[in-house]
């Protein structure tokens, strides 16, 4: 051995550098890969209407409103606004106080209505319930108005 060198030598031939591991790569789930406009889709608003009372399934329509309804029970009943406004407002009471109860409904063509739960809060109480329509159960507008005015003859 020469003074200069510190090291060994041996017959072995000399190691090769340890193969560095190929990290693993992570395949991307579906929800990572698509983009958000794709996760959540809005609906989309189109100028064309096949039916004026016909929502999407799934998604909600506008809210009905209190003075909404009683227009529209006013022009389907041929009822002045001054007759049909207080039925309305007892028939929502009375609605309303069959619910507080937990009491079921069965009001056709609306549908029937069926608690699954109910929680007190301090500022409401929350009703979590179903509605089952009929398909075959609604009626045209005129059918109503035809009903309505030979019920009053």
């Amino acid at each position: 051995m020469s003074p200069t060198s510190s090291k060994k030598t041996t017959g072995a031939a000399p190691k090769a550098p340890a193969k560095a591991k190929s990290p693993i790569k992570k395949v991307p789930s579906p929800t990572e890969v698509a983009p958000r406009a794709m996760m959540n889709p809005k609906p989309v608003m189109t100028t064309k209407s096949t039916k004026a009372d016909e929502a999407t399934p799934g998604l909600p329509g506008p809210e009905l409103k209190k003075q909404e309804l009683i227009e529209k029970v006013v022009r389907l009943s041929g009822a002045k606004k001054k007759d049909a406004k207080p039925v309305v407002e007892a028939m929502l009471e009375v609605l309303g106080d069959a619910l507080a109860d937990g009491r079921e409904f069965n009001l056709q063509p609306m549908g029937k209505l069926k608690l699954n739960r109910t929680k007190e809060t301090p500022n409401a109480r929350i009703i979590v319930a179903k509605i089952r329509q009929s398909k075959g159960n609604h009626k045209a507008s005129g059918d109503i108005g035809a009903t309505i005015a030979a019920a009053a003859e």
